[in-house]
């Protein structure tokens, strides 16, 4: 073995270890990629130069190599593998991989490069959130790839408002208003972006007909007290480490109505044991908050953080359950609600997401006659504004004090 594929092992073993791998999967990631670096090897290829098409065809060898060393075909899966050593190996051997495929055209260049400098723009100069720029280059990109399909170019100078009409009128179906709005708005940030880089001569944003939206029009999903204490009780009997986890997690989300990302980002730091209080990084306001901490919250933490966490230097409390050890993703606490709810027997109508417990909290203080100003404190709005769609959510109570009308049998 090579000095360069002994170094590039090493390097792997290392980055696996610190990622909190089992030594059962260190040992077969480290097999599998050496036996891909001796094929390497022996076809004179770099390291540098590997595509996914090389490593596709790399694992339909190694399903012919198995076939011929035990004279019968791996499991059907069983190539994951070694994909899985493979695709480690050049994460950390490689600056980028898996690496963008080439650019199929020189329109489809040209516009990657334009995305390139809005996205820049949008992380430098405006200091956005990475989830905020995704979705806006998620747009930008589909709206590139739609134009050059239209009109076999990237000539950005030639958009017109009909353009922009056929295409919001390509993305209207299977979208609800609200989201074909966000749509409108993600657009017209691009547009200004050609504007403002002399792309196109005129700023085409004000011409992006978003629909109208009324306020409170609709009404989300929450859980009743009952299901909530339901939900909890279920998953509070899961005593393995993912179950002590997601309990932790729910109890969070009952007690304070928090945000998937305040629940996501919470470290080890934020907790005082001594003053039994939590500090939470608001994901709106991008403020801190400090709250008491609940004795059911607490101890659900704490369980967690002895008997079900892995043993990491990360200081987020709440990590995947597999290696590598690092924090949850929001649709991983998506997941998380999505499958305790079912596990409790709960089929919420419309969306079932981590901010139906949000809308139970708010619901919960409004019942109790909580001050607005208090309960937008607690949930961490910026405006009592902000807490009016809430007030829709209270049906019950606008039914106890409807005032009964004469109906047409008494009109007759």
């Amino acid at each position: 073995m090579s000095p360069t594929t002994l170094k590039a092992l090493l390097k792997l073993r290392e980055a696996l270890q610190a990622q909190r791998y089992s030594p059962t999967v260190v040992n077969n990631y480290c097999l599998y990629a050496g036996q891909f670096l001796s094929w390497l090897r022996a076809g004179e290829i770099e390291l540098r130069d590997v595509t996914p098409d090389l490593v596709a065809l790399y694992l339909d060898h190694a399903v012919q190599q198995f076939e011929k060393d035990r004279g019968r075909l791996p499991a059907p899966r069983w190539a994951s593998i070694p994909r899985s050593g493979i695709h480690a190996l050049l994460r950390s051997a490689l600056t980028e991989w898996p690496p963008a495929p080439p650019a199929a055209s020189a329109a489809e260049q040209r516009s990657r490069d334009v995305c390139k400098v809005y996205e820049r723009w949008l992380r430098t100069e405006r200091g956005l959130a990475t989830p905020s720029i995704k979705a806006l280059m998620w747009e930008a990109r589909h709206f590139c790839k739609w134009f050059i399909a239209r009109t076999g170019k990237a000539d950005f100078a030639e958009l017109s408002v009909p353009d922009i009409d056929a295409y919001l009128d390509s993305r209207a179906p299977g979208l609800t208003r609200k989201s074909l709005k966000d749509v409108a708005e993600r657009l017209r940030g691009f547009l200004r972006h050609l504007h403002r880089s002399k792309l196109h001569g005129q700023d085409l944003s004000s011409h992006v007909i978003a629909p109208l939206l009324y306020a409170y029009e609709g009404i989300p999903s929450i859980l009743t007290p009952e299901q909530i204490a339901n939900v909890l009780k279920v998953a509070g009997q899961d005593v393995s480490p993912l179950g002590l986890r997601d309990h932790a997690i729910l109890q969070l989300l009952a007690k304070y109505g928090l945000r998937s990302g305040e629940v996501g980002r919470l470290q080890i730091d934020d907790i005082d044991w001594r003053a039994d209080t939590l500090r939470v990084q608001r994901s709106k306001s991008n403020t801190r908050a400090v709250l008491p901490l609940m004795e059911t919250v607490g101890d659900a933490i704490l369980r967690y953080l002895r008997e079900g966490r892995p043993r990491t230097d990360v200081r987020t409390v709440f990590l995947r359950s597999r290696a590598p050890y690092q924090a949850m993703t929001a649709g991983g606490l998506y997941g998380v609600v999505k499958r305790r709810l079912a596990a409790a027997g709960i089929e919420p109508v419309g969306k079932r997401g981590p901010h139906i417990f949000r809308h139970a909290r708010a619901v919960s203080m409004l019942r109790a006659s909580t001050p607005r100003k208090i309960i937008g404190d607690v949930l961490g709005h910026r405006s009592s504004e902000a807490t009016t769609p809430y007030l829709k959510l209270a049906t019950e109570d606008l039914r106890a004090i409807a005032i009964d009308l004469p109906g047409r049998e008494a009109r007759q």
